[in-house]
């Protein structure tokens, strides 16, 4: 944790106009995407049509994606550490949850012909993708990057180079999007299991996120060249800022939890055999 400022990568705290066309076109055509899909969802199936707080949750994802990737956020991160983590938290926490609380999947699977939706099924279904869509390799891929991050020169390598950077707005949101599906989404997730064993698991990242926080702000173990008062700020940032986003997903998952009645086991119980 030296003494420097957070410098912007490529020598400009406002980067080009791509910087700024680039996100706000990939925000536009993921929203814009979203709605197509549903409007054919309520064309098709005019009865159960497509729920409006589904699509009230992914529009507001990506208005959250919006507000991380484009002024004044943006410069704000590249200038200063308590501005990336801002944007950290935007893209990583904030967002995922409320994309994947919109049930994209589920709505793919609607609208697809038949044939792409068996293929998409068959997707959630491959080996590859049920070894990651665990709560354990999920929270790994999220969470348990964050020391890879701030304790070694990676920070200071994406802030320096802008393909680093993005990546790593990748990772954060996928990630981010990873953790939120397989803890508490609503789509199809062949691979989740009960809900004790979810919760738990976010209780681990609950505690990896404030451990992580809390060596950043006592500047312990900490590879990120920026003025202490910067990292402390946002290391309160992470701290705070985390405990809401997993509060929140706590409550979505909780809000998915159907337990069996003991009178319904019975019911569906095969009576037994008489003479």
């Amino acid at each position: 944790m030296g003494g420097g400022t957070h410098h912007p990568h490529g020598g400009s705290a406002e980067g080009g106009p791509w910087e700024v066309l680039l996100p706000a076109a990939a925000v536009a055509l993921l929203a814009g995407g979203y709605l197509l899909l549903a409007h054919r969802a309520r064309a098709r199936r005019p009865a159960p049509g497509w729920g409006r707080w589904r699509t009230a949750s992914f529009l507001a994802g990506c208005a959250v994606l919006a507000v991380a990737l484009l002024p004044p956020v943006a410069p704000f991160a590249h200038e200063d550490f308590r501005g990336h983590m801002v944007q950290h938290m935007l893209i990583g926490m904030y967002a995922p949850l409320a994309l994947v609380l919109g049930a994209p999947v589920t709505l793919l699977l609607r609208t697809l012909p038949a044939g792409r939706a068996r293929r998409l099924t068959g997707l959630l279904h491959s080996r590859p993708l049920r070894a990651v869509a665990r709560p354990v390799p999920a929270l790994l891929l999220s969470t348990g990057t964050l020391p890879v991050l701030y304790f070694t020169p990676l920070f200071d390598a994406t802030m320096d180079r802008p393909f680093l950077h993005w990546l790593m707005h990748a990772h954060f949101l996928l990630s981010g999007c990873l953790f939120a599906w397989v803890i508490a989404g609503p789509d199809p997730a062949p691979a989740r299991p009960g809900v004790p064993a979810r919760l738990v698991v976010l209780g681990v990242a609950v505690a990896a996120h404030a451990t992580v926080s809390q060596l950043l702000y006592g500047g312990f173990l900490v590879d990120v060249h920026a003025p202490i008062p910067q990292v402390r700020g946002g290391a309160e940032i992470m701290y705070y800022g985390g405990d809401i986003a997993e509060l929140l997903l706590a409550a979505a998952l909780v809000t998915t939890w159907r337990p069996v009645r003991r009178g319904r086991r019975a019911a569906v119980r095969p009576a037994p055999a008489t003479s």
